[in-house]
């Protein structure tokens, strides 16, 4: 059941601009999402694709999702630079910070799960589709990364709230303006072209060529990945600052390791592919439960992997601090122990080593043992790199800590196979045979 919440006008005439908070129920809960909705009583041929429908009226004005129109969208940041209150809506900026107003605006059609437009080159504003209640974890983290002169994150410069009303009610957060990186290259699109440099290698016949590594091929990712690391315990270290640390005590780490170990049996009765390895994830999670100790904890970012990142001119940038999506909002606000994403990157390099044997015909043709152990070795290079220069730089050290690190990255494996057998089944493979390697 569809519902309208509340229906905020922005911008008067023709065309006009709407901002709507739906309510949808489904099985007994209510989410709430927004949508900008564009009326016109004509609709221009460059804006048919977004069509949503007329008014009552069969001859009624055309209304369609304003975001993908440029004339309605610099609205938000007339309104962002004015601080306005429109409604129940909230614009702010950072102080000090000017707001261009002058900025055409182009969405992004790259598959995720919020809306993103690009203005020109100075921004890009991520409008969240599914709201949460209260601040949403991106802009906190953000703007608190910003505010310590963070050089890692993409700076903030203004955001969108939304009031509820009623009494203890937060605002809730619509939207996010900062920095756009258009000098950036992300982490996944380099790191697939280094493996597709390294797939092509020709090797030796017979098997001495096992011995080689990647190194041997010429887009080597290896330096690139420990300075991620290092960036990455520069971020972490930079939300400790700003957020804390808090240390829990054993009964809690043990706890942890249950949970792990209950998401392990259910994922198993969900996916039998995954229960051949059920037996040394068990062990891991055991080995942490009868070793657990107290352990820091504190805000990181939840969903670390190679497209959360940004090559730019001068240096690494790290995205989207909202968690893993499938996680609830709990799950995703709880802190973490920072190798939990190291554990996630690591997970992301085996992805990356073996994406391209999921996808027929991106790959010399070879026997599927042979490219296995291509992958094998340009994921251990790289994670190694990546380690490296996250203990270099002032981050734990993976090595010193490998029972944690175990139960992080098999807890993560866990996970993903859940989620690539819910939606994406052609990639359980990926999970599935990097597992084979790190169980063995």
């Amino acid at each position: 059941e569809l519902s309208i919440g509340t229906a905020t006008e922005l911008r008067s005439g023709d065309p006009a601009l709407h901002h709507l908070v739906l309510d949808v129920r489904q099985n007994g809960a209510t989410d709430h999402y927004q949508l900008l909705l564009g009326v016109r009583r004509h609709l221009p041929d460059r804006l048919r694709h977004v069509e949503i429908g007329r008014e009552t009226r069969s001859a009624g004005p055309r209304l369609y999702d304003a975001a993908h129109d440029p004339e309605l969208t610099r609205t938000l940041l007339d309104a962002l630079a004015d601080e306005a209150s429109i409604g129940p809506l909230r614009f702010k900026h950072l102080a000090g910070a000017r707001i261009r107003t002058d900025l055409a605006s182009l969405p992004i059609t790259a598959e995720q799960s919020n809306t993103s437009l690009l203005f020109g080159d100075a921004y890009i504003c991520k409008l969240f589709r599914r709201l949460s209640r209260g601040v949403n974890l991106d802009l906190e983290v953000n703007l608190a990364l910003t505010q310590a002169g963070c050089t890692h994150v993409p700076a903030v410069h203004g955001w969108i709230e939304f009031e509820p009303g009623g009494p203890g009610a937060e605002p809730v957060t619509l939207g996010l303006l900062s920095d756009y990186l258009h000098t950036g290259a992300d982490g996944w699109s380099l790191a697939i072209a280094s493996v597709r440099d390294w797939f092509a290698y020709p090797l030796p016949s017979g098997d001495e060529w096992a011995e080689l590594d990647s190194s041997a091929a010429g887009g080597d990712f290896a330096a690139e990945a420990e300075r991620l690391g290092a960036a990455t315990a520069r971020v972490h270290r930079s939300l400790a600052d700003a957020f804390g640390v808090t240390v829990v005590p054993g009964d809690e780490v043990r706890a942890l390791a249950a949970r792990m170990n209950a998401e392990l049996t259910a994922t198993c009765r969900a996916v039998p592919g995954l229960a051949p390895h059920a037996k040394a994830l068990t062990a891991a999670f055991l080995d942490l439960a009868a070793r657990a100790e107290p352990m820091p904890v504190q805000r990181v970012h939840g969903d670390y992997h190679l497209g959360q990142v940004l090559r730019t001119e001068s240096g690494w940038a790290l995205l989207d601090f909202e968690g893993e999506p499938a996680r609830a909002e709990s799950e995703r606000r709880a802190l973490a122990h920072p190798l939990r994403d190291v554990a996630g990157m690591l997970r992301s390099f085996e992805y990356a080593a073996r994406f391209l044997i999921t996808k027929a015909g991106t790959v010399p043709t070879e026997s599927g043992p042979h490219l296995e152990t291509r992958a094998h070795a340009w994921a251990a290079r790289n994670r190694a790199a990546f380690c490296r220069g996250y203990a270099a730089a002032g981050g734990a050290d993976p090595a010193a800590h490998s029972v944690l690190m175990h139960a992080f990255e098999f807890e993560k494996a866990v996970y993903e196979v859940r989620y690539e057998a819910r939606n994406r089944p052609a990639w359980l493979p990926v999970p599935l045979k990097s597992l084979a390697h790190l169980t063995a």
